[in-house]
């Protein structure tokens, strides 16, 4: 059973920390303004507004990791939300105090590059966390519906994904109940053959990605099967798979899941706006989810207590 943080109220302030790839400054106020739109004041994390060497990441590795332990320490931080994806988060990993975590749980959100955090506070701090759209798209306000999803951080309920928000389609038939894990597919296949690689075992494993051509997808795809990962899911969740190669579409990144999920015998149900989409339906990771081909349906516990 996972740790599941403590919601949120009206008043609360929220840590809000670039852990990844530096933030332009010039969108930093459209993400602030959303957080108060919440009803919640904000502290800004030291690295916001920071690059580091090539500009690869907001800070140094160590700059980073102390920013994200200053949030957890802090009494008056009730959740941390991460401004911005990218690329840096596997090199603060080795870094973090999962155990302050542990007895300091507190809400986490963001995803793409933060799936790797996902993946190694599911592992080492045994907390729900949530893969859930960043504070704006660039300077975009978000769309009502991504913009919903925060609620969830205030009132524990249920998420009840069905083809009432997107069409889904089934690739292979079938129900599973299990832990919904995942995410960023990219970022999934990075932890392999590291401390912090991805258990997969009796999970329903959620999978989007950005950027990535087929060729690059089938590869990673390969990988999992190769390492036999992929037997030991109980369901996929197939999200969004956008800016894919010229000329390629959603229905070939079908194809691709289907060679590699079709004979396993396991539900896989594809077309759920997760991931680098509008809208990006946020969800909370490590908590019991069914999965139902006949109903088209996924169902997901609270994340909060």
């Amino acid at each position: 059973m996972k740790i599941r943080p403590p919601k949120l109220h009206q008043g609360d302030t929220i840590g809000v920390v670039a852990l990844s790839s530096p933030l332009k400054m010039e969108q930093l106020q459209t993400k602030l303004d959303f957080i108060e739109s919440l009803g919640l004041h904000y502290k800004l994390g030291k690295t916001v507004g920071m690059s580091e060497g090539l500009g690869l990441v907001a800070g140094s590795d160590e700059e980073r990791a102390a920013d994200l332990h200053d949030m957890v320490r802090d009494p008056n931080i009730k959740g941390i939300f991460c401004v911005r994806g990218g690329y840096g988060l596997g090199r603060i990993a080795d870094l973090i105090d999962y155990q302050l975590l542990t007895e300091q749980p507190k809400i986490i959100w963001g995803f793409s590059d933060v799936t790797y955090l996902h993946v190694a506070v599911n592992k080492y701090a045994n907390l729900v966390t949530f893969h859930g759209p960043m504070l704006s798209s660039g300077e975009d306000p978000l769309d009502e519906l991504s913009q919903k999803m925060f609620q969830q951080l205030f009132t524990p309920m249920e998420i009840q994904y069905s083809e009432a928000i997107s069409p889904l389609k089934v690739l292979v038939e079938g129900q599973a109940r299990g832990e919904l894990y995942g995410g960023n597919l990219n970022r999934l296949v990075s932890t392999l053959c590291t401390k912090y690689e991805m258990d997969l075992r009796q999970k329903i494993v959620v999978f989007e990605d950005v950027g990535e051509s087929l060729d690059r997808i089938d590869g990673m795809m390969n990988q999992l099967r190769l390492s036999r990962k992929l037997e030991q899911a109980a369901g996929f969740v197939i999200g969004s798979f956008t800016e894919l190669g010229e000329g390629q579409t959603y229905e070939d990144v079908l194809q691709v899941m289907e060679h590699y999920l079709g004979k396993l015998g396991k539900p896989v149900i594809a077309g759920f706006k997760i991931g680098h989409c509008k809208p990006n339906i946020g969800i909370p990771i490590g908590v019991e989810a069914i999965l139902d081909s006949k109903e088209k349906v996924l169902r997901v516990l609270p994340g909060i207590e």
